[in-house]
C-alpha cells in the first residue's frame, strides 16, 4: 500500500476529479442548463401537481433541494465512514449513483419529460457532491500538511483540464450534428450519457489505489448509532477552535456566492442578456482554461503570503465580479464581448477559491482520525450555502423578472466572508 505523501498516491487521489469534474462542468455549468431552457423557455411546465411559469426558477428549486439532501445525509454517512473505515465504498457508491442518473438524463427530450430532467438532475447532484465529502476527507490521508496546497490545486487542475476536453467532444457533437446524422437536440442527450461514462470510468483509477481502511477500524455492530455520536462529539470540538469555527463561517458565506454562480451563470448568459448557445458554452470553455492558471497561481501566492491572503483578494476579486455581471444588460453593445471577460476574470478566481479552502479547512483541522467527519461539516456547510444561495437566486428572480438583482445580492455573501476573513488569527500551517 502506497504511503501518506507519495506522488503516485497523490496523483491518483487528484485523478477522481479528472473523472468528475466533467459533470460539474457539463452538467451543472454548461450543456444541461441550456439543454433545459431551451426545452422550456416560453412555455409553462407541470410538476408536482403546480404550472411554473418560471421554468428556470424550478430548476434553481430542484437544484436547492438536492444540495439539502445531500447537506442531511452527508454528516451520518461519513460518520459511519470514519468509524468503519469505509469511505472508499460509499464513494464509489455515490460515483455509480451520480454517473448513471446523468446518463439518464438521455430521457429528458422535451416538454412532456422535463419531469425526468428535474428528478435525475436531483439525483446527479446528490451522487456528486455525497461523494465529494469521502474524496475531500482523503486529502489528509494521502498528502502531508505541507503538500496540501499543492495536492489540492493539482485535483482542480487535473479537473479543469478533463473537462475542457470532454466538452470541446460535446460542443462538436452538438455543433456538428449533421456530421453524425442526428439533431441538436439528441446531441446534447448523447453528451450527457458521456459525461456518465468518462465519470464512471475514470473514477477506477481512483478507486484502485485509494486506500480503504486507513485506521484499521472495525466495524461493530451499532456502528450506525456510533457514527451519530461521533458527529456529536466532533461539533463540539469544532466550537472549541475559534480559527475553525470563523472559518466555516466564512467559507459557507462565500460559498452561496460561489457555487450559486458556477451553476446558473449561463442561465444568466441566456435568459438575461440573451446570449447565444456558442457564445456562452465558449465562455464557459475561457473560464476553465483560466482556472488551470489560476489554481496554480493563488498555490503559489498562498506559499508566499499565506492562505489567508490568498483567499481575501480572490473574494474581492469576486466581489467584483458580481457588480460587473449586476451592470450587464441585453441592450449594451457588445455584450457578448463583456461577458467573455467577465469570464475570463472569474475563471482566474474560480479554481483558486475552490482549491484553497480545501486545503485551508484540512490544514485547520486538529489531530484526529476521523477525517471523513470533520470533513461533512466542511461539506455540509457547503450545501446548506447553496440551498440559500440557489433559493434566494431564484425567489429574487421570481420577484423582480431580473437576474442582476439575484447576482448583486450574492455580492453581499461576500462581502461578510470578508470581513470575517479579515479576523482570523495566524495558526501553525495557515498563515
Amino acid at each position: 500500500m502506497l504511503k501518506i505523501g507519495d506522488s503516485k498516491l497523490i496523483n491518483s487521489w487528484a485523478f477522481y476529479d479528472w473523472a468528475n469534474s466533467v459533470y460539474s462542468l457539463v452538467i451543472s455549468t454548461a450543456v444541461f442548463p441550456l439543454y433545459y431552457s431551451a426545452v422550456t423557455e416560453g412555455k409553462t411546465v407541470s410538476f408536482l401537481f403546480m404550472d411554473w411559469d418560471h421554468p428556470d426558477s424550478l430548476y434553481s428549486y430542484a437544484l436547492s433541494f438536492s444540495f439539502l439532501i445531500v447537506a442531511f445525509i452527508s454528516p451520518i454517512l461519513s460518520g459511519i465512514a470514519d468509524y468503519t473505515g469505509n469511505k472508499k465504498k460509499f464513494m464509489k457508491f455515490f460515483c455509480w449513483m451520480g454517473g448513471l442518473s446523468v446518463c439518464s438524463l438521455y430521457f429528458f427530450d422535451g416538454i412532456d419529460t422535463v419531469w425526468i430532467g428535474i428528478v435525475f438532475t436531483i439525483l446527479a447532484s446528490v451522487g456528486f457532491w455525497a461523494s465529494l465529502v469521502f474524496y475531500n476527507a482523503y486529502l489528509p490521508e494521502v498528502a502531508h500538511p505541507e503538500q496540501q496546497d499543492r495536492a489540492s490545486a493539482k485535483g482542480f487542475i487535473y479537473g479543469y483540464i478533463g473537462s475542457v476536453i470532454l466538452l470541446v467532444i460535446n460542443l462538436i457533437l452538438i455543433q456538428k450534428p449533421d456530421l453524425f446524422g442526428i439533431t441538436s437536440g439528441m446531441a446534447s442527450r448523447i453528451s450527457f450519457v458521456l459525461v456518465g461514462i468518462w465519470w464512471i470510468g475514470f473514477a477506477q483509477i481512483t478507486f484502485k489505489r485509494l486506500p480503504n481502511n486507513v485506521y484499521n477500524k472495525k466495524p461493530k455492530a451499532d456502528y450506525i448509532w456510533r457514527g451519530f455520536r461521533e458527529l456529536k462529539i466532533v461539533a463540539k470540538q469544532v466550537i472549541k477552535y475559534p480559527t475553525l469555527k470563523k472559518f466555516l463561517i466564512a467559507f459557507f458565506l462565500l460559498s452561496v456566492g460561489v457555487q450559486t454562480i458556477i451553476l446558473l451563470a449561463t442561465i444568466f448568459g441566456s435568459t438575461e442578456l440573451g446570449l447565444e448557445t456558442i457564445d456562452l458554452i465558449i465562455t464557459v470553455l475561457l473560464i476553465q482554461i483560466v482556472a488551470i492558471l489560476g489554481a496554480f497561481l493563488f498555490s503559489r501566492i498562498s506559499e508566499k503570503k499565506g492562505n489567508f491572503f490568498a483567499l481575501k483578494v480572490t473574494i474581492i476579486i469576486w466581489m467584483i465580479v458580481c457588480f460587473c455581471a449586476f451592470l450587464l444588460h441585453k441592450d449594451l453593445p457588445n455584450v457578448s464581448i463583456y461577458f467573455y471577460s467577465l469570464g475570463g476574470v472569474l475563471g482566474l478566481v474560480l479554481g483558486a477559491i475552490q482549491s484553497l479552502t480545501r486545503s485551508t479547512y484540512s490544514k485547520l483541522l486538529p489531530e484526529t482520525e476521523d477525517h471523513a467527519t470533520f470533513f461533512s461539516f466542511y461539506d455540509v456547510t457547503e450545501k446548506i450555502a447553496i440551498v440559500l444561495g440557489t433559493f434566494v437566486y431564484g425567489l429574487l428572480y421570481a420577484i423582480t423578472d431580473s437576474m442582476q438583482w439575484s447576482v448583486l445580492c450574492l455580492a453581499l455573501f461576500f462581502l461578510a466572508s470578508l470581513i470575517i476573513l479579515s479576523t482570523l488569527k495566524r495558526t501553525k500551517y495557515v498563515q
